[in-house]
Formats: C-alpha cells, structure tokens, sequence
C-alpha cells in the first residue's frame, strides 16, 4: 500500500502543479486578486505532495521492497543502506523525481522569499514554475512512474546498484549538480514573467540576482564533485574527458556565468537587459537539452540514465514548447523590454558585454561538437566521433581571451574609462604575469611548454590583479576605517571566485603539461620509476566485501630512497551482476597525487598496472570550491537578505493596466 501512497501523491502533486499555473492567470486576467493570492498555498502544497512522493520512493529503497520494479532494478539486500538510499537517483524514474523534486524546493523557496515584489509578477514566477512541473510531472506519470509494482510474483532478490555508482560521489553529485540544473528554473521564470508584462522592473532583476547566483554555485559544485569521481573512480587518471553528458552540464555553467555578470550591469545601469533576458531562456534550455540528452537513448555514456525513445520524445515536445514559447514571447516583447542609458565602448559595461559575447560563443562550440555527432548519425546513419582533439583546438583559443578580459573589468568605471587608464593600474602586474609565464616554466620543467606559459602567465593574470584589488580595499579600509561599501559580501564573493578561477587555470595548465603515466605489466617485488618515484609491488591478498569479491594489491611509493605513501589498489567482482571493476590507490597531497590502478590479472603474479604522478591536480577542485564559495557569499550580500526593494509600481489594484 505504501507504494501507492507515492503513486498517489505524484498524481495530486500534479494536479496542484496544473492549478498553480493556471489559476494565477485566470486571476490577473479576470482582476480577482484571491485567486492571486492563491498562487503561495498551492506552491506549498506541490511542494508538500512531491515530498511525500519522494519520501515514499526512499523508504522503497530502504526497506528493500522489491515489489516496486524500480526498487528491483537497483538495490540488493547485500547493498549498504547508504547506497541503497543514493540508488533512488542513479537511473531514469528515480533521477527524473529527483529533478522535480529539486524543483518543487525552489518553487517552495520562491514562494517564501518574495520580499516586497508585487504579487501579481511574483504570482506569475510560480505559475511558471509550476507549469515546468506540471510537464515533467506528466512526463513521470506517463512513461517513467517510479512506483510500479512487480506482481504477483515478487523477486527474492534485486539485481543490485551499478558497481561504477557505489561510491561516495554518487551521493552528493547528482543532487548537488541537480540544484544547479533546476535553480536556472527561478530566473527563466522570471524572464517569462516580465516578458509576459512587456515592462522592465529593475527590482525583479535585484530580487532574482541570488537565486541566480546560488544555482551557479551549486552546478560549479556539482561539475566539480563529478570531475573528481571520474578521476578516482573510472581509473583513467583524467579529470575531463569532454564527454557529452559532461557537456551537458557545462554549457549551462558557461551561460550562466554569463547571466550573473549580465544581471550586475542590468541592476546597476538598466542596460544589457536583453542579454539578461536571453541569456535566462538559454540557461534552462540548456538543462533541458541536458535532460534530453541523458535520458532520451541518444548517447552511451556511463552518465546516461535511459534508453527508451519514447521518454526520449516527451521530452523533446516538453523542451521545443518551453524553448519555442519563451522565444517567441522574448521576440515579440524585448524590443518594449530593451531600454535604458547608454554606454561607452570602454568601461565595465562593455568589457561586461564582452565576456558575455565570449562565453556564448564558447558555449555554442561547444554545443555544435556535442550535437553535430548525433545530427549526423540521425540524417545518414553515420557514426561520428567529436572527442578532445577538437574541444581543445576549438573551445581553448576562444576562451584565452575571456581571462584577459577578466582581470580588466573589476578595474574600469561603470558608463566610461579609458584603455590608458586602465593600463597605467595593470602594467606592473601585466609584466610580471609575462614573466612568470616565461620563467616559471622551464625552472619547474627544465623546458618550456607552450601551454604551460600560457596557462601560468593567464592564471597569474587573473590572480594578481585580484589579489591587487584585494589589497588596495583592505589598505582604504584599514586608512579610512570605513568598511560599509568595501566589505559587502557581494564584492568579496567576486574576489574569491575570480581567484577561484586563476588556482584552477593553474592546476589545469601544471596537470596537463607535468603529469607523468606508465601503463605497464607488473610481477611480484618489481619497482617501477615514475615521475621521479620508484613503485615496488609488494603482495596480493583476497578481499570480500558486502556485495563483492576481489584481489588488492600493496605498493609502495619512495623517492631517495624514503617512503612517501603505501597504496592499496583493488580489482573486484561485483556478485549479482558479475561485473569487474578497478578500485583506484591515490595518495593525495597538494602538489602532486600518487595514483595507481589494477588492471587485469595475467598470470598468478603478474597484472597489467597502471601509475600516475599527478602534480597540482587538487588545483583544478580547489579553484572551482572558491568559485562556488564565492558565488555563494555573493548571494548572501546584506542587500539580499530581506529582499526589501521598495515599493513596487504595480499593485493589484492596477491589474486592469496589464
């Protein structure tokens, strides 16, 4: 009965997500402010059922009850509770409720954090929002119900989670990468509305800025938790692999990043509001598309959770109506929207817009590589492969110049500066990123690496002119013992995040150019030199798990002669369903990873082995923590806290002028 119980409150929840987006109109366009007022309850309520529903999946899994085919498919009595409970997400029913369920938590927040916006447009944010439920609600009950029943005949057993998912990663990954996903929800929400209204009001803009930032923060957070499980868990020893599910993800980052420098100038001067629009619809497309992607069958990917074309296709009609109806409404009302103060060629704005045209263009190679495949293979039946070779050729020279950019704008004056005065700031730190790019180098690599001056030379870049900028605001603080504008949460998000972004362009520039990589066959007692150090194989022994089997290897890694880590690599066999996986050995540090991973078994003491020394790799994951720390303490500024933006010009008094 439980399971049903779940069943039923989808079903309510739905029925709630339809009225939420439908009554709040009904009510604007009859000028019946009570059923305006209705839009706050019924987002509650949504809210509540889905809880119930997801709650209901969660005890399934829990209790093992594999009378619930979705419970069967991936959890096993032998499974630790953990895993069992992280099992609700790692294939197609559970991860879509996943997703909705998220979303319901954004709309619940939206619905308490409306400060004083008028409750006609925040009306209209949730009726929005509730119509994205509604249609991935649909999608659930229709082809992907989580809650179907195995009877009358119950298996004794279930078929297990997919060795590759039991691992820590898989608990926080997929939700955390899901809050940002489903938060860029909150911001197209609030495009349409104002785009439905055909009036700009800056305080909307004010209003959804942490939102924004906040969901930026999470999928930084969440690409980065995913990068590091395919580092240490698939045993490849990489930390991106330009995989088309990882593009998924991606892509909306760049957009987003896009869209809360765009929401800066917009708040500040009222201009780039149709980049600020747009760049709100192109975000939640690109999730879409994502979602798409991962669940419709078109790609196989370790990532990809389904299949079925047929879920595929629903989810194609839900992405071209929320993508054609939102771009039709931008194209008939942006121009009304489009307004406000002019700008000079040089100053934040426009070195703001710049950044913005860069990022867009990143991202659309970006999208071009990951679709053109299966554009292809769909017109002619043609398998085609874009890997990395063409990312990197691509994507990296397009993106060069996003940093230099970078460190100019927090220097230039809003409305108008001048390319001299701007110079006469940098120019000693300029010179001095030049000469750690040339420098450097060859005293840390006896040579020189042309990726590794640019990469050194772009991070230094961006990270003394940060730290500068840091520097100088803690000097006027500490002259004028005036903290009220310099301390604000908002500017040292911005200086964390930006430095944020110089550690990681350094540990990708160090990894790529000084990894070192031996993939050889190992005997018993034979020491193999990587990287400066010597591996010696010292013994096998058998290992047994809950749900597993398997053989680990000791190492031991020295260098001069003195013992710097021992490393215990694994090779198992997953029992219910027979599958071999490498668990990899990493001694981590903050300069360098020792890594080594099993291969096969080729003889009684002899297995195919794979070493890396890994120096800085820890760079890349630290960088891209401060970005999300940085994004996050944005969102915290002071002026967000109780969203009090004034009074608003539009009432409900007034919704005949709509």
């Amino acid at each position: 009965m439980i399971p049903e119980l779940g069943h039923v409150a989808l079903i309510i929840s739905f029925l709630m997500a339809i009225t939420l987006l439908c009554v709040p109109f009904v009510g604007i366009i009859a000028e019946k402010p009570e059923l305006v007022r209705l839009a706050k309850p019924l987002a509650w309520g949504h809210t509540f059922f889905v809880g119930i529903s997801f709650l209901v999946l969660s005890y399934a899994f829990l209790s093992c009850d594999f009378s619930v085919a979705y419970v069967a498919d991936n959890a096993n009595t032998a499974l630790p509770w953990g895993y069992r409970l992280c099992a609700l997400w790692a294939s197609h029913e559970g991860s879509l409720l996943l997703w909705v369920f998220i979303l319901s938590a954004w709309t619940f927040w939206v619905s308490v954090r409306s400060g004083s916006l008028p409750q006609v447009g925040h009306a209209q944010i949730l009726a929005v929002l509730g119509g994205i439920s509604a249609g991935l609600l649909f999608l659930l009950l229709k082809t992907s119900n989580p809650f179907l029943r195995l009877l009358p005949i119950i298996p004794p057993e279930g078929a297990d989670l997919n060795p590759l998912l039991q691992d820590p990663g898989l608990a926080i990954h997929p939700p955390i990468l899901y809050l940002g996903y489903v938060g860029f929800s909150v911001p197209f929400a609030m495009a349409l509305g104002l785009l439905i209204r055909g009036k700009l009001e800056v305080v909307y803009i004010h209003w959804v800025r942490p939102f924004t930032l906040c969901a930026w923060a999470f999928l930084t957070i969440g690409i980065a938790v995913g990068s590091w499980w395919a580092y240490y868990e698939l045993g490849w020893g990489g930390w991106w692999f330009w995989d088309p599910v990882e593009n998924a993800s991606f892509m909306p980052w760049l957009l987003g990043t896009a869209l809360i420098h765009s929401l800066i100038v917009t708040e500040k001067r009222e201009v780039l509001v149709g980049w600020a629009l747009l760049l709100s619809i192109a975000c939640f497309a690109l999730s879409l598309i994502g979602t798409f992607l991962v669940r419709s069958g078109v790609l196989t990917s370790v990532h990809a959770f389904a299949t079925d074309p047929e879920r595929g296709g629903y989810i194609l009609v839900f992405l071209v109506l929320v993508i054609g109806i939102s771009l039709f409404l931008y194209a008939f009302r942006a121009i009304d929207l489009i307004k406000g103060p002019s700008y000079y060629w040089f100053s934040r704005e426009a070195l703001i817009l710049g950044n913005n045209v860069i990022l867009i263009v990143a991202t659309t190679t970006v999208l071009l590589g990951t679709l053109y495949p299966l554009v292809i293979d769909a017109l002619y039946g043609e398998k085609l492969s874009v890997g990395a070779p063409y990312f990197n050729a691509v994507f990296i020279p397009i993106i060069v110049p996003l940093f230099v950019l970078m460190a100019l704008g927090p220097y230039a004056s809003w409305t108008q500066d001048s390319p001299g005065n701007i110079l006469a700031k940098l120019r000693w730190i300029g010179l001095l990123s030049l000469g750690i790019g040339l420098v450097l180098p060859w005293v840390i690599a006896d040579r020189g690496f042309a990726g590794l001056m640019l990469g050194l030379g772009l991070s230094a870049w961006v990270g003394l002119s940060t730290l500068s900028m840091a520097f100088s605001t803690l000097k006027k603080i500490f002259q004028t013992q005036n903290s009220k504008i310099s301390f604000s949460r908002s500017y040292w998000g911005m200086i964390i995040a930006h430095f944020g972004v110089s550690l990681t362009i350094a540990g990708i520039a160090l990894t790529t150019a000084l990894d070192s990589e031996r993939d050889v066959k190992m005997k018993l007692g034979e020491t193999l030199p990587v990287g400066g150090y010597e591996f010696t194989l010292q013994k096998f022994e058998e290992v047994k798990g809950g749900n597993y089997r398997g053989t680990q290897a000791t190492f031991v890694a020295k260098r001069n002669q003195k013992l710097i880590a021992t490393l215990y690599p694994e090779k198992r066999l997953y029992l219910q369903r027979q599958m071999a996986l490498s668990e990899t050995a990493i001694s981590p540090g903050f300069f360098k990873d020792l890594y080594v991973a099993l291969g096969e078994e080729i003889s009684a003491d002899t297995w195919s082995v794979r070493i890396y020394v890994k120096p800085f790799v820890r760079w890349i994951w630290m960088g891209a923590l401060l970005m999300a720390l940085g994004g996050l303490l944005a969102a915290r500024d002071r002026k967000y806290k109780d969203q009090k933006m004034g009074n608003s010009r539009i009432e409900l008094e007034n919704m005949a002028n709509l």
